[in-house]
């Protein structure tokens, strides 16, 4: 569950603030939600995050059917074991993650020559 809560957050593109915002509860609430081994949120807050991302809640609440409304499937692949450290990387990643593969790439290539 913890995935695809996180999947559904990053999709909709919104920070675990926003979420929290959106459902009542603290940052750190949905933090532990996403981890793995975390707490599981109440049906009530498992109905809100599907109502705000716009996902089916069955598909939150068991992995079963289609993520989406419209059967989009949403990718639920595990994130990298370094999370993001602050807000402002946090915000990168998910416009980042929000881009179409190519101009993903554009973007990686910019980010590694700003780096060098």
């Amino acid at each position: 569950m913890s995935d695809r809560i996180r999947s559904a957050r990053t999709a909709a593109g919104l920070s675990q603030t926003q979420l929290a915002l959106e459902t009542g509860v603290k940052r750190s609430a949905v933090a532990q939600w996403e981890r793995r081994g975390g707490t599981h949120p109440s049906v009530s807050h498992l109905a809100r995050i599907a109502v705000v991302t716009h996902v089916r809640f069955e598909w939150l609440a068991t992995g079963r059917g289609c993520g989406k409304p419209d059967g989009e499937e949403l990718e639920t692949t595990q994130p990298a074991a370094d999370y993001v450290r602050n807000d402002l990387e946090g915000n990168i990643l998910s416009l980042v993650r929000r881009l179409p593969p190519r101009k993903r790439q554009v973007a990686h290539d910019i980010i590694e020559m700003l780096g060098a």
